[in-house]
């Protein structure tokens, strides 16, 4: 189970702390794509990123607490 991240008293929800680390993985794997030039063989650029993003969130969640993170 994800748990809440308290920071100076302050409850973040934990799904919430994913989020941001999904987002900032996601950005260096599409500047990564992009400097390799594979975006060019996707006619639809968003698409791509939000696929990345989902499917890097759900790595994130699946895994994690199996590490010993959020548990």
């Amino acid at each position: 189970m994800i748990v809440d991240l308290n920071i100076g008293g302050v409850l973040i929800p934990g799904l919430l702390v994913l989020v941001v680390a999904a987002l900032g993985v996601t950005i260096a794997v599409t500047r990564l794509l992009s400097v390799a030039g594979i975006y060019r063989m996707f006619a639809y650029r968003p698409l791509v990123e939000l696929a990345t993003f989902a499917i890097i969130y759900a790595l994130l969640v699946q895994h994690l607490p199996s590490i010993g993170l959020f548990q």
